[in-house]
């Protein structure tokens, strides 16, 4: 899970690809999962994008799931 630290400018995680905790940006993105444009936008969901500032690995993971 993130955390805030006192001594950086932002949320640290363990970084999958870097094998450390890194500093990351955090952000909350809607997708449609829906792939018929038909109520397409009935069908978005939130995910949590993060993306490691030192390598720049990316990851996303679905909020509700319902």
């Amino acid at each position: 899970m993130a955390s805030k630290t006192p001594h950086s400018d932002g949320m640290t995680e363990v970084c999958e690809s870097c094998g450390q905790e890194t500093p990351h940006e955090v952000s909350i993105e809607l997708r449609t999962e829906s792939s018929k444009s038909e109520n397409s936008e009935f069908s978005r969901e939130p995910y949590r994008v993060t993306e490691c500032r030192s390598c720049g690995e990316t990851s996303s993971q679905r909020m509700n799931n319902a």
